[in-house]
């Protein structure tokens, strides 16, 4: 019985890898459908840190969750923003310090949009910021139990197709990813502060 676990979890995680290979060459080439329409920033980030809820607090991780709107426009496809801002939220629960909080911020100028994430990493972040942008590759030498080392490129090749931006800044141990979209022009809220 203990090789069938053993089996079960390799394939599992061989599963796991062909989908995230494939989805990062369609992303890479291009061959995803991208529809851009106007999303609220706010509710989706809402929704997927509060789905993520239980995953964080099991691996000892406070949400945070900053916004200065309640309603933010940006200009994206729902499913491909979904898709990163989860990657996003999934290397925080893999890879954040145990017992530390994970910052979700969302700021706005008059043409664009900030969703920054900010969490402190468990292991020592060894390489550059953007070679973690790149496939198969992760920040230290301990990620090896999970993950592919494709997350991070997937989002951002999702982002760029969307017109987005990712950036990623490492400061010691601390890992900040930030989004930028432009603003949805049918955004018309003028209860937000914009500088």
């Amino acid at each position: 019985s203990e090789y069938l676990d053993v089996l079960e979890k390799q394939s599992t995680k061989l599963k796991k890898l062909t989908e995230d290979v494939l989805e990062a060459s369609k992303a890479v080439s291009g061959a995803v459908d991208v529809h851009l329409e106007p999303i609220d920033a706010v509710e989706l980030l809402e929704q997927l840190v509060g789905e993520h809820a239980d995953r964080m607090a099991a691996a000892g991780i406070e949400p945070v969750l900053n916004k200065s709107c309640e309603s933010t426009l940006i200009l994206a496809d729902s499913t491909l923003l979904g898709r990163v801002l989860e990657n996003l939220i999934v290397n925080i629960t893999k890879y954040a310090q145990r017992d530390t909080r994970a910052y979700f911020d969302l700021t706005e100028t008059q043409d664009a949009v900030y969703i920054t994430m900010k969490n402190t990493s468990r292991e020592p972040l060894n390489i550059p910021a953007e070679e973690l942008l790149e496939r198969f590759v992760r920040g230290d030498s301990s990620r090896h139990s999970e993950g592919s080392g494709l997350g991070l490129s997937i989002a951002n090749s999702f982002t760029e197709l969307m017109g987005g931006k990712l950036q990623l800044t490492l400061d010691g141990d601390l890992f900040k990813a930030e989004l930028t979209f432009p603003r949805a022009a049918s955004d018309t809220a003028e209860d937000c502060p914009k500088s």
